[in-house]
């Protein structure tokens, strides 16, 4: 009997790499009937989805009413904010979009919540870093998901590889530099979201669908330095490349004035506490045992995302 799997998000990069990973899934594709969650239906990525065979409905997490409709019927539900969206840009929004598809998931009946998930940030440094509210409001959701009793499991995405499109630049110099405040042999969880999230959550229905576990599923390829990553990119380019390890105060001069801190943070949360918290290592271990295709790796993440 075929089974219906709520997307949210599904023209985006988590979202939509999950219906992509199903559609193309031998044997998942088969099981599961996909119904895409999207803002605006008629938009072009929609239609694309919609030619697909993809059911594409219009519903706002913020009204629990349109929720009881999007997940009508609905085995399972994967669900994802934006912490980022114009719209929102808040901590509380983004908890109450989470809490509301829980919610409605428990009064409904969904038998699999897979939630995108994160590190209380707050709580992992025991207060030294508390200004990361894209990463803790996620967290909260994680906590209430678990508090209702909705049989969940929760993944929780590493460093975006694309944020190197930006952050990766032609000096004057003629030579690529890369400026982070941390040092170059510091860390990094990389990961390649538009690829990437649908092999582990095709991953997580092929083997927890059916019993889950609450398990923690990281969605990483691998820690690399950036130095590591420069010689990927000097390998795939051939550019030359210069590491700058930049003072705090620099590294916020690049964002916007209310976010610098809690970028800035995000990149300590990276150097001192390894993003995931100490000991995460097993857990990434056995989160990259249950994949059928391999991650992307970052030489291969250079390698499709050009020119540069």
């Amino acid at each position: 009997m075929t089974k219906l799997i709520v997307v949210f998000g599904a023209t985006g990069k988590q979202g939509g790499s999950v219906v992509s990973s199903i559609l193309q899934h031998p044997i998942l594709s088969q099981q599961f009937k996909i119904r895409g969650i999207s803002r605006d239906p008629t938009k072009p990525d929609s239609l694309a989805l919609q030619a697909k065979g993809v059911e594409v409905v219009k519903a706002d997490s913020l009204d629990k009413n349109s929720l009881r409709q999007a997940l009508k019927g609905a085995h399972t539900v994967f669900s994802v904010t934006n912490y980022w969206d114009k719209d929102s840009l808040s901590k509380k929004v983004e908890v109450t979009q989470g809490k509301n598809v829980a919610d409605i998931a428990k009064e409904v009946g969904v038998k699999h919540l897979i939630w995108s998930s994160l590190p209380n940030v707050t709580k992992l440094t025991g207060g030294q870093l508390i200004n990361v509210p894209h990463f803790d409001g996620k967290a909260e959701v994680e906590e209430h998901i678990k508090a209702i009793g909705v049989p969940a499991t929760f993944f929780e995405a590493g460093f975006y590889m694309s944020n190197f499109k930006t952050s990766i630049n032609k000096g004057e110099d003629g030579k690529y530099a890369l400026a982070m405040p941390v040092p170059g042999n510091t860390r990094i969880p990389l990961f390649n979201a538009e690829s990437d999230t649908g092999k582990f959550v095709t991953a997580i229905l092929s083997k927890y669908d059916d019993q889950p576990l609450g398990k923690r599923i990281l969605g990483t390829t691998s820690y690399s330095t950036p130095d590591e990553i420069l010689r990927a990119f000097t390998e795939v380019t051939g550019h030359a490349t210069n590491y700058v390890q930049i003072s705090d105060e620099i590294f916020k001069s690049f964002f916007p004035e209310f976010m610098a801190q809690e970028m800035l943070e995000n990149m300590l949360l990276i150097r001192d506490w390894e993003y995931y918290g100490p000991g995460s290592q097993e857990v990434l271990r056995e989160s990259l045992q249950i994949l059928d295709t391999k991650p992307t790796s970052i030489k291969e993440y250079f390698e499709s995302s050009g020119p540069w």
